[in-house]
């Protein structure tokens, strides 16, 4: 039989800004090669990118690329699968494809969005549930929210998790960062997005109320006037976007790692705080108890300041709960690698092209 060829959307993994999208691209993407070898792989994106660890085709575009230039890379690349990690399938591709859907926050909180955002989103997501015989989704959330709002027959969805449970080897700040940045500890850490959906206001809602305890806000700002409310009070500090080894420093001296998101589609930092073996407080809804398990403390209304607050007292000066659950999360966080996520998408796209 000839081999079969899968081309492969790698452009978000090289924006400069990286969210779980990206991560995804990243960390799948480097490994599919090895996970299917009896398949040829061709990698496109429109820039290129050191350490992506593949043989990168460089299709330069300054706008819409992955619907107006990729399609027609697409067209010499004789694919018999197309995989797009993110979901917006080129409308002009006519041959077979897979893609991922990661969320649907823009369904959930469309405030949060751009009405053009959201369109754009709507539209994309609308094509690619129309054109990919599967779908792979990174919860059981994520499945369920495709089946209620877009009508998908549950056996069309795959349910791949994310990876980013290994354990830790990157370098660490010094210490003494922590100073500069005016940090103290005890501290509790929050990384993500500055925006309405993260919830960082309820973070610091519920932290204002324990003495001596500051919220450190790792994440690039989204919401400008919530970022200004942060950074308003006394008991945060809004850090931007910090670089591995910062983020290290931050994870190894946290007290804990909340997550109060209203919406996730799986919850990254839920898993990394686990491998580091950090004790942490997660909103009790979407997909967040699907990765933490009995290895995180919930709260059902993370908008109810004195309830956040009291379990995030219990997160940190509660000595039982916290080597019972420093000694879980890793175990925990074991099960979710990168290399078990990519076999799962590499099931998917063997079932594909068969």
């Amino acid at each position: 039989m000839p081999t079969k060829t899968v081309a492969v959307d790698l452009n978000p993994a090289t924006r400069e800004v990286v969210t779980g999208t990206e991560v995804f691209a990243r960390e799948v993407g480097s490994r599919l090669a090895a996970a299917a070898p009896e398949l040829r792989w061709r990698f496109f994106a429109s820039r290129p990118r050191a350490g992506l660890k593949v043989d990168l085709e460089v299709v330069p575009f300054p706008r819409l690329w992955s619907q107006v230039r990729f399609p027609l890379a697409l067209a010499r690349a004789g694919a018999d699968l197309l995989f797009v990690p993110s979901h917006a399938i080129p409308f002009a591709w006519p041959g077979k494809a897979l893609t991922v859907v990661h969320d649907l926050a823009f369904e959930r909180h469309p405030d949060a969005y751009s009405s053009a955002e959201r369109a754009y989103l709507q539209l994309t997501t609308r094509w690619a549930v129309r054109r990919c015989r599967l779908l792979i989704a990174i919860s059981e959330s994520t499945k369920s929210d495709l089946v209620a709002r877009y009508g998908v027959r549950p056996e069309r969805v795959r349910v791949v998790p994310l990876g980013g449970g290994e354990p830790a080897t990157n370098v660490v700040a010094p210490a003494s960062r922590l100073a500069e940045l005016g940090l103290s500890e005890p501290f509790v850490l929050q990384v993500g997005r500055i925006e309405a959906r993260k919830n960082q206001a309820a973070a610091l809602a519920a932290v204002e109320r324990l003495a001596g305890v500051t919220l450190a806000v790792a994440g690039p700002e989204r919401d400008a006037a919530l970022a200004a409310r942060l950074r308003a009070s006394p008991k945060c500090r809004v850090l931007g976007r910090v670089d591995q080894p910062l983020l290290e420093l931050l994870y190894e001296h946290a007290a804990a790692v909340v997550v109060p998101s209203l919406y996730e589609g799986f919850g990254l930092p839920v898993l990394e705080a686990m491998a580091r073996g950090k004790v942490v407080v997660a909103a009790s809804s979407s997909s967040l108890p699907e990765v933490g398990g009995d290895a995180a403390l919930y709260v059902d209304d993370v908008n109810q300041p004195e309830a956040l607050a009291k379990v995030l007292a219990t997160a940190i000066g509660d000595r039982d709960v916290r080597t019972k659950l420093e000694k879980a999360a890793p175990v925990r966080a074991a099960a979710f690698t990168w290399d078990r996520c990519t076999a799962g998408v590499a099931a998917v796209i063997r079932e594909l092209v068969a």
